[in-house]
């Protein structure tokens, strides 16, 4: 189930979720060099964004943002791949954002959302996300070098 585009607007912003509006080789170039995904293929980013709901922040054309929602809408989402570019930063840009996301009508009464950060906490919490309760619930199969590799 692909969720109906939806558009936001505020100032010379907009939240969109239009996967056709999305540029791929910007996002691409800010997700491939964050810390959590170095490298990634172009193919690899491509996939991601078609299996999500992703949400493009942008500034009359541009993309200065992003972030992607991997969801059964039902009762699971996982956030992922959040940005804004630098030079928009400090305008509360980051925040809308997650506004944009949790208030989602297609991701209204999930279970559980889970992301993972490594300095974003401080935003997050602001949205209700906490440590893990339980963490010798959870496991991961995880190859953080996956984008090193050669392909074979």
């Amino acid at each position: 189930m692909t969720p109906a585009a939806i558009r936001w607007q505020r100032g010379e912003y907009e939240i969109d979720t239009d996967p056709s509006r999305l540029d791929l080789a910007q996002a691409h170039a800010y997700i491939a060099a964050t810390y959590w995904a170095q490298g990634i293929p172009f193919e690899t980013f491509c996939r991601s964004v078609a299996g999500a709901l992703c949400l493009g922040v942008y500034h009359g054309e541009q993309l200065v943002g992003f972030a992607r929602v991997i969801s059964d809408y039902a009762t699971i989402a996982y956030l992922g791949d959040v940005f804004i570019a630098p030079e928009h930063r400090g305008q509360g840009l980051s925040k809308w954002l997650m506004d944009c996301i949790t208030g989602h009508p297609q991701l209204q009464g999930l279970r559980r959302w889970i992301l993972l950060t490594g300095d974003a906490h401080g935003l997050y919490q602001q949205y209700g996300f906490t440590p893990l309760a339980a963490p010798e619930r959870w496991m991961e199969r995880a190859d953080l070098n996956v984008y090193k590799k050669t392909p074979a």
